[in-house]
């Protein structure tokens, strides 16, 4: 049996899986569907319309914000959050490219 020889780069690795935790949680999905309806939208909405509380909401988001999928604007004493689509769209064929779609 032949082996072959397997390298990563480590730090591509580290922020693919990085992105793929944050898209891969049911909670995030529903935040960044209601974010894409919605366009930019301040936090207090995003949790008052999805009932959620405003900690775990904020966790999400910052999840999402480290792994680049949404931008954050200080909107006075308020964070008004999009999604950065030309990540969530290189995401979206990496895996299909993955899965041979």
């Amino acid at each position: 049996m032949r082996k072959t020889k397997v390298t990563f780069n480590n730090e591509k690795l580290h922020v693919s899986s990085e992105l793929m935790r944050a898209l891969a949680h049911p909670l995030r999905l529903k935040i960044l569907e209601f974010i894409d309806t919605h366009g930019t939208i301040n936090v207090n909405k995003i949790y008052n319309s999805l009932k959620i509380e405003q900690s775990i909401t904020s966790q999400h988001l910052k999840i999402l914000k480290i792994a680049g999928v949404v931008n954050a604007q200080k909107d006075g004493k308020f964070m008004r959050y999009n999604i950065n689509y030309d990540i969530v769209n290189r995401a979206v064929k990496a895996v299909n490219n993955f899965l041979g779609k």
